[in-house]
């Protein structure tokens, strides 16, 4: 349907699940691939993958929190791979408690990694975004590039026990727009993809065992299995979705099937609502 051969795309969170799938579709579309992840052996993994299928992939891990890592990120996609045309935002976890258990310290911390991690990303690429739209439109071309940012059913529609995620997927949003009106002139297409129910470790059933180590604080991932079933049952299609299903409406939105749309929220939840 569509060919990214001559682009250049950084994923972020791409070590695994959604992220992953999504910098194996760019890829397979042509696409030169960067991927990042704060877990180096993962994501080398992939990088593994990616390569098999790439015209060219580069991958660097680090934190994306810390606000030296998003320009030396951009830098090293541009210089390695030779520009940047596509930027996904989809780092991120969960670390959930209902209100009055949640530090700020756990609040600050989704805020960082769902929305502050994104803003510094793009704040990055702003020069080189600006600079390549000017240059071709001196040479009377229209280049577009794409911004896909990734957001929640739970910013949208609110989750108990996910003040903190739900309000970092919810800036996204607003982000996200306001990026659509001050690049729409760079002819950059920004747009968001909302995730419900959708097969990753980070709604597997919960256990004992179920745990990510962040930062030297030990979070508790999954959800209860009879919260799954009954999120289930409410969708309309009968089941979750996979890291597969997640990754095609970004992939749309990173291909030139989407240059008419900007500024949009495309939620990928199987029809389920809260």
């Amino acid at each position: 349907m569509f060919s990214l051969d001559s682009k250049v795309a950084l994923i972020t969170g791409a070590a695994r699940g959604i992220g992953r799938a999504i910098a194996l579709g760019l890829a397979r579309a042509g696409a030169a691939v960067m991927v990042t992840d704060i877990d180096s052996g993962p994501l080398a993994e992939t990088h593994g993958e990616i390569a098999g299928v790439a015209r060219r992939s580069a991958h660097i891990a680090g934190d994306i929190t810390d606000a030296a890592f998003a320009p030396e990120l951009v830098n090293r996609a541009i210089r390695d791979l030779g520009g940047l045309d596509i930027v996904v935002n989809n780092a991120g976890y969960t670390w959930d408690n209902v209100i009055q258990k949640t530090t700020d310290e756990q609040f600050q911390a989704m805020l960082d990694i769902h929305v502050t991690a994104p803003f510094r990303v793009l704040r990055a690429a702003a020069a080189h975004i600006r600079d390549s739209a000017k240059r071709e439109a001196a040479e009377g071309r229209r280049v577009y590039r794409k911004v896909v940012n990734i957001t929640s059913i739970s910013a949208t529609d609110g989750s108990p026990g996910q003040a903190g995620y739900s309000s970092g997927k919810a800036a996204v949003i607003g982000l996200t727009r306001t990026l659509a009106k001050e690049w729409g002139r760079y002819n950059v297409n920004v747009n968001a993809v909302g995730f419900g129910l959708i097969e990753t470790r980070l709604v597997q059933p919960l256990t004992n065992e179920s745990k990510i180590d962040m930062k030297g604080h030990e979070i508790k991932i999954g959800v209860q299995p009879a919260v799954i079933e009954k999120v289930i049952a409410a969708s309309p299609l009968g089941r979750a979705g996979t890291p597969e299903d997640a990754a095609g409406p970004v992939l749309f939105f990173c291909s030139p099937l989407s240059d008419f749309i900007t500024g949009e929220v495309l939620m990928c939840t199987g029809g389920m609502r809260f």
